[in-house]
């Protein structure tokens, strides 16, 4: 990470852990332009936020349980790593275009997955993220999401109809 990366990175919580969730919530929105209304507690709260990094905790809860094991359904684990590159992009207008993921080992209910997204490459308004999401030390999630940044939002956009 470069230095200007390190220097904007801003940690919502403080070391002594006694901000409040609403309190977080609303430093959070000063630095976060886009996702605003994303649920928290199905798709993880962002712990650190920088230029084009963040680091998100998504605590696993009942609602995410696929069966009688306790084993969490994936989407959500897609819905953490896709939150965070968004919020890595942290541009209003970014939408997903596609992504390469791979699902490397199951998550539990109780379990804690960490990810960090990295913007990777920039070009125009396209930007590629890698999200790697770990339990502990192991890594249970690893993806490239690919994403565009709007002009305006995804669904105020005239869509040119094709016509052959």
């Amino acid at each position: 990470m470069s230095d200007d990366t390190q220097e904007n990175i801003i940690e919502s919580k403080p070391e002594n852990g006694e901000l409040d969730i609403q309190e977080y919530r609303d430093i959070q929105e000063v630095f976060l332009k886009t996702h605003e209304k994303v649920n928290h507690d199905l798709s993880g709260e962002i712990q650190k936020i920088g230029n084009g990094y963040v680091s998100l905790k998504l605590v696993t809860i009942s609602e995410m349980i696929a069966d009688n094991q306790d084993l969490i359904h994936g989407g959500f684990i897609f819905s953490a790593a896709d939150y965070a590159a968004m919020a890595a992009v942290n541009e209003r207008n970014v939408v997903l275009v596609g992504s390469d993921c791979q699902f490397l080992s199951p998550v539990k209910l109780g379990d804690i997955v960490n990810f960090d997204a990295r913007v990777r490459h920039k070009e125009g308004r396209k930007r590629n993220v890698h999200v790697i999401g770990k339990v502990l030390d192991i890594k249970v999630f690893e993806g490239e999401f690919k994403t565009v940044v709007t002009e305006r939002h995804v669904l105020k956009l005239k869509l040119v109809d094709a016509e052959d």
